[in-house]
């Protein structure tokens, strides 16, 4: 089995769901479709990506997916995009948007991001930076809730387990949606959730959830800190609000050079001396 080791890694964008939550404002368009700072959710994602490097995309799509297709085909014109269809978007969470991806993503490294995600490149690229294989990223310090799929780590900050069950006091933060997967160990990953849809609750487990069996199987994860980072996610109108005031300008595209440049001006600037 040969592995796609030495090129970019795939994005591999989630965009099937139907954000509940974000009512009346998601009757008039999907919640990746969303504009936030001027910019289209999926639009600065995408941006991002190609900021730094990644040129091959996978968008998994469902609620809204002709909107979304003719978006992306307008404004992104030359790219490498594979659409996937999740007919059963409704009753499904996104295991199966994942699963569904296996084909496109075949034998590569890939980064995962769940479609209502808004952040900054610098962020993205501190995660395609990292030489560990495969990486969560994790909003360490947060304030957590029953919901949240928790993270507890050891001295090595390689994660040791994942979920909803685990208590507050011994996690150190909660996924936030996104996460690099090696090419060794995508496919593990999609075999895994293959055997989780196999269960009666399969529909219902989120991703964390076939992480968790592999960690169990002594698959290394290993997690990176969200903080110092400008990012947010939109589940909720308060989500949406606050990510606006945290991104007030369209995105564009930043070479790896520029974004240098920028850091060391504002370095300067916050410099007193």
């Amino acid at each position: 089995m040969k592995y796609e080791i030495n090129r970019p890694p795939k994005a591999v964008i989630l965009a099937a769901s139907v954000g509940l939550r974000l009512n009346p404002q998601l009757d008039a368009c999907a919640k990746c479709m969303l504009s936030v700072g001027g910019s289209i959710v999926l639009e600065r994602m995408i941006r991002n990506c190609l900021s730094c490097g990644i040129s091959q995309f996978v968008l998994v799509l469902g609620h809204r997916s002709d909107e979304i297709r003719e978006f992306v085909n307008k404004t992104f014109r030359g790219i490498r995009v594979t659409y996937v269809l999740n007919d059963r978007y409704h009753d499904n969470n996104d295991c199966h948007s994942l699963m569904l991806a296996s084909d496109a993503v075949g034998i590569a490294e890939f980064i995962k991001f769940d479609a209502n995600m808004v952040f900054e490149t610098r962020f993205l690229r501190t995660l395609l930076d990292t030489q560990l294989p495969n990486v969560l990223c994790v909003n360490y310090g947060a304030a957590l809730t029953r919901s949240d799929r928790k993270v507890v780590v050891d001295e090595q900050m390689r994660v040791v387990e994942i979920g909803k069950s685990v208590t507050s006091k011994t996690a150190r933060g909660k996924l936030i949606g996104i996460e690099k997967i090696s090419a060794v160990t995508g496919p593990l990953l999609f075999s895994e959730l293959k055997q989780m849809k196999k269960g009666t609750a399969g529909a219902n487990l989120h991703c964390g959830a076939a992480y968790e069996q592999l960690i169990k199987q002594d698959v290394p994860f290993h997690t990176l800190d969200t903080k110092g980072s400008d990012w947010t996610r939109i589940d909720t109108i308060e989500d949406f609000e606050a990510a606006n005031a945290m991104f007030g300008s369209p995105v564009s595209t930043v070479s790896r050079d520029q974004q240098r440049a920028f850091d060391e001006a504002a370095e300067e600037t916050s410099d007193p001396t």
